[in-house]
């Protein structure tokens, strides 16, 4: 059952550790799958590109997946696609589920296996298109990394399904506000939308709807230019209940 229209929920967060478990899903993964409409066993394809498709950690989001009811996929493309049909499989699911890691990586590696065109088209399908950190700047035209090295710096060979530049890890990063101010004021990024680790931002289409929480005490943030300078505005997340 595809969303009744595209949707992203670009996070950074989704993950809790469990006592059993190496990790479950928190909040923010079962909202994306709620805003799919899925019912039954929701499909979700987990992407760990940005890692370089680590089989340790897809076990670990295989049993979350066992925990949360979700039939779990990964879509590994080290050494090759292990999908026949990629984009055959994507515009089944459910959910598209990005891991974070280096979105530097994950762009250029999608680029040659033109993972992007396959994106778009579940997307427009109604595929919600949801991940964390390389998983959530992914979508928009760019954002701030450390791809590159210990020196945070601008990426902008996003996607671009949404037309903002991207900060996440907002509040547990000391460089990652002051550099956002600084691409926004400078032009290198436009608008640009934020979020503190926990928050998530909900997109139909290309319009921000929402901003939603799994941890208390947690914002999100638009930073605009004015000038020569940049402009935060506090938005005040919907808190969601921990499953």
């Amino acid at each position: 059952m595809p969303a009744d229209q595209p949707t992203i929920l670009a996070t950074s967060g989704g993950y809790r550790p469990s006592n059993r478990t190496f990790l479950e899903f928190d909040a923010l993964v079962h909202h994306a799958v709620e805003l799919s409409g899925a019912t039954g066993r929701p499909k979700v394809t987990f992407v760990g590109t940005a890692m370089g498709d680590q089989r340790y950690f897809n076990d670990h989001v295989h049993q979350a997946g066992r925990v949360a009811g979700f039939d779990i996929t990964t879509l590994d493309l080290f050494p090759m696609p292990n999908l026949e049909d990629v984009p055959g499989h994507l515009v089944e699911q459910d959910v598209i589920w990005v891991q974070g890691g280096s979105v530097a990586n994950l762009l250029a590696v999608w680029q040659v296996h033109d993972l992007g065109s396959a994106m778009r088209s579940a997307w427009e399908a109604g595929v919600v298109l949801s991940g964390v950190s390389a998983g959530s700047i992914c979508w928009y035209t760019g954002g701030t990394t450390d791809s590159f090295g210990l020196e945070l710096r601008a990426v902008t060979n996003g996607l671009g399904f949404l037309p903002y530049g991207n900060g996440v890890h907002y509040d547990s990063e000391e460089r990652r506000r002051p550099l956002v101010h600084q691409l926004v004021a400078d032009g290198t990024l436009g608008e640009t939308h934020c979020t503190d680790d926990g928050v998530g931002l909900v997109y139909h289409g290309t319009e921000l709807v929402e901003a939603v929480s799994e941890r208390d005490g947690k914002g999100a943030y638009v930073v605009t230019r004015d000038g020569d300078t940049a402009i935060e505005e506090r938005l005040e997340p919907r808190r969601l209940t921990n499953p």
